[in-house]
C-alpha cells in the first residue's frame, strides 16, 4: 500500500516516528528531501528525507543551528568528525551517507533507524527485562569498540543516544559533542554533556576517552534496567557533584543487585571513578558472552511491537517516490480570537528563517516572545553563577554565547565546568547553556546540597537552564542600586490577565515536563490547559502528566503552531503562558 492520500500519508509519518513538516521548514537540504521533522534541540533540527532523486533508502538529516554553522571552527571540526564517521564498520551505528554545508545550512545525513530511543523505550515500555539489558552489554560493547577503533570517542553518550530497533541497539550523535568544544561560541572551560551521564574525570578535569564512554554506557545501562540513573537526574550542582566524588544511589544498585547480581557486579566496575579500573568495551561484550546471554530474537513487549509499527511506517514511505512524499507539510495555523493560543513559537529555531504569512505572526507575536526571552536570559545568568567551572589555570574569557536542546533531537546537553582548554557549549543544550564559577563547584564540594538549594525560585530545563535567584534583577537604574524613578501616573485601566495566567501560579520555570512526572510543574501546566478550555480526558487537575494530558498538550502545540510531541519546554512553556 502506498500513502497517496494526504490523511495516509500523515499517518505513515507519524507511524515512522516524524511529525508534518511546517511552511519555515527548508524544502531541500542538500540532495534530500525533508519528509518530517523527526527532533529539534539545541543544536539544530533532526529531519526524516528521502533522496531527491528517488533511490531507495531513508535518511535522518541534521541541520545545525546557524550559530554553529556560522562558526568556521566548528565547521572544521564538524567536518572532521564526519570523516572520520566514514571509517566505522559496525551495525551498531548507522552509517553516514553525507554532509555539507550549502545554502547556510550545515547538514549531516545518516541512514535512518526506526525504532525508539532508550529513553521513550523505558518511560513509554518499562524497565528492561534482564535478558534486554545483557543485548544492551553485548551490542553496545561492540558499538564502542568499533568507535575506539575508529579513533572516536562519544563524549556524549546517554539514553536518548542509543537507538533500540527491531535490529539491535545502535548509538547515535557520535562526534557531535567535539565539535561543539571546538567552537567558539561559549566560554572557554566547559564540558559538554549531560552531567547525570558524564564520567567523573571529564567533569574534574576535561579528559574523555573510551573508558569515560564506558562509564557512561554503564549510568545508561542502569537506566535501562531500573529506569533511574545511578546518580539522580537533573544538571544540578549535587548531581554532578555525586558523580564526580559519590558513589551510585544505593536503591539504584541494590535493585540491580536483586534482578541480576552479575549484571549489578559489572556495571559497578564501569562506574569505578578511576578510569583504569573500568572493563574495557571488549570486556563488555565478552562478559554478556559469559553470562550466557548470547543475541536475541526480539526485545520484549509492549517494546517489540512499537519498533516493528515504526519499521512498517517507514517502509510505507519507501514505497512512495519523492513526489508523492513532497508535500507533508502542515498548513499554517490561522489566527484565531478567543481560543487556544496560536504563537508561532518553536522549540527550537529553524534551520531556514520564517517567511510570507508565517513571518507576519510572528511578528505580531514579538512582544510575547521578547518576554520568553528576558526569562530564558534570566535563567542562564543563574545558571552562570551555580554551574560552572572556569579552568583553574586560564581565566575564563567571555566569547558570545548563544541563547535549549539536548533535546535533544534529543533535548541538548548541558555544557558543565571543567579545565578543557577549548572553548565549548552546551543535550543537545548547546546554545544559552550553564556555566559554573569555580567559587560554586568549591562550594558545592563542600554541601552540594546546600549550594544547589541556594537558587530558588523557577526550576531548570534539562539541558541547563537555571533558576534565577530569588530578589536579583534589574533596579530600573543605571545609578547601581538606586531606587527606579516613579512611573507616570495614568488614567488607563490596566487589562486583566487571563484566567490561565491569573489563576495558575503554581510554577514559574520552564523546566521540561513530559508524560511520566508529576508535580507542581505538572499542576501548572494542566491548570494552564484546563483554563483555556482544553480537556485533559477526564482526570482533572490531579499533578500527573498521564495520558490525558499528554494528549491534551498536543493538541495545544498544534493549534499554537509547535511541533506536537507533548513536551513541554521553554517555548511550550511560552506559548501557554501567552495573553492570548
Amino acid at each position: 500500500m502506498r500513502p497517496h492520500s494526504p490523511a495516509s500519508r500523515d499517518a505513515a509519518l507519524e507511524q515512522a516516528g516524524a511529525s508534518p513538516l511546517r511552511p519555515r521548514d527548508p524544502e531541500q537540504i542538500g540532495p534530500y528531501l525533508p519528509l518530517g521533522l523527526l527532533g529539534s534541540g539545541g543544536m539544530g533540527r533532526v529531519y526524516l528525507a528521502r533522496p531527491a532523486d528517488d533511490t531507495a533508502g531513508l535518511a535522518a538529516v541534521k541541520v545545525i543551528r546557524p550559530e554553529y554553522a556560522e562558526d568556521p571552527r566548528f565547521r572544521r571540526r564538524f567536518e572532521r568528525e564526519a570523516s572520520v564517521h566514514t571509517r566505522l564498520r559496525t551495525p551498531h551505528a548507522p552509517p553516514l551517507l553525507g554532509s555539507g554545508f550549502e545554502d547556510e545550512l550545515l547538514w549531516m545525513a545518516t541512514r535512518y533507524l526506526p525504532g525508539l530511543n532508550l529513553a521513550d523505550a523505558v518511560r513509554e515500555c518499562g524497565a528492561l527485562e534482564p535478558a534486554g539489558v545483557w543485548r544492551l552489554v553485548a551490542e553496545l560493547g561492540r558499538a564502542l569498540s568499533a568507535l575506539d577503533a575508529a579513533g572516536v570517542v562519544h563524549r556524549d553518550l546517554k539514553p536518548s543516544n542509543v537507538i533500540l530497533s527491531p535490529q539491535g541497539a545502535h548509538v547515535i550523535d557520535f562526534g557531535i559533542a567535539q565539535a561543539v568544544d571546538s567552537s567558539s561560541i561559549t566560554i572557554t572551560g566547559n564540558r559538554v554533556g549531560t552531567p547525570a551521564y558524564m564520567a567523573p574525570e571529564y567533569l574534574r578535569e576535561g579528559r574523555c576517552d573510551t573508558a569515560s564512554d564506558v562509564f557512561s554506557l554503564a549510568c545508561s545501562i542502569a537506566y535501562a534496567a531500573t529506569g533511574h540513573a545511578p546518580f539522580g537526574e537533573g544538571t544540578g550542582v549535587d548531581v554532578m557533584h555525586r558523580v564526580a566524588f559519590e558513589e551510585p544511589k544505593q536503591e539504584v544498585m541494590t535493585g540491580l543487585t536483586a534482578a541480576d547480581p552479575a549484571l549489578a557486579a559489572l556495571l559497578s566496575a564501569c562506574l569505578a571513578k578511576d578510569p583504569g579500573g573500568r572493563p574495557t568495551p571488549q570486556q563488555l561484550t565478552d562478559a554478556a558472552a559469559a553470562a550466557g546471554h548470547g543475541p536475541t530474537s526480539s526485545w520484549q513487549e509492549p517494546l517489540a511491537t512499537r519498533l516493528l509499527d515504526r519499521q512498517r511506517g517507514c517502509q510505507l514511505l519507501e514505497r512512495s517516490s519523492a513526489e508523492e512524499t513532497g508535500h507533508l507539510r502542515a498548513p499554517t495555523p490561522p489566527e484565531r480570537h478567543g481560543g487556544p493560543a496560536t504563537s508561532p513559537v518553536q522549540d527550537a529555531p529553524s534551520a531556514a528563517p520564517p517567511t510570507g504569512e508565517h513571518a507576519d505572526r510572528r511578528r505580531r507575536k514579538a512582544p510575547h516572545l521578547a518576554i520568553a526571552a528576558v526569562i530564558a536570559v534570566a535563567a542562564v545568568a543563574a545558571g552562570a553563577f551555580f554551574l560552572t567551572r572556569p579552568d583553574l589555570d586560564d581565566s575564563a574569557s567571555a566569547s558570545p554565547t548563544a541563547s535549549t536542546g539536548v533535546t535533544p533531537i534529543d533535548r541538548p546537553a548541558s555544557v558543565v565546568p571543567g579545565s578543557s582548554a577549548s572553548p565549548s557549549a552546551t543535550e543537545e543544550k548547546k546554545p544559552g547553556t550553564k556555566e559554573v564559577t569555580q567559587e560554586a563547584w568549591e562550594d558545592a564540594d563542600k554541601d552540594a546540597s546546600g549550594k544547589a538549594g541556594s537558587a530558588g525560585g523557577a526550576g531548570a530545563t534539562p539541558g541547563g537552564g537555571a533558576t534565577a535567584p530569588s530578589g536579583s534583577g534589574d533596579t530600573g537604574s543605571d545609578s547601581g542600586g538606586s531606587a527606579p524613578a516613579p512611573a507616570p501616573t495614568s488614567t488607563a485601566t490596566k487589562p486583566a490577565n487571563p484566567p490561565w495566567i491569573a489563576r495558575c501560579t503554581h510554577y514559574s520555570g520552564t523546566e521540561l515536563t513530559r508524560r511520566g512526572d508529576r508535580g507542581p510543574r505538572v499542576v501548572q501546566v494542566q491548570c494552564i490547559l484546563t483554563e483555556r478550555g482544553y480537556g485533559l480526558g477526564g482526570t482533572g487537575v490531579d499533578g500527573q502528566f498521564g495520558k490525558g494530558t499528554d494528549a491534551a498538550v498536543r493538541t495545544f502545540q498544534r493549534a499554537a503552531g509547535l511541533s506536537p510531541d507533548g513536551k513541554v519546554g521553554p517555548d511550550t512553556w511560552a506559548a501557554l503562558r501567552s495573553a492570548k
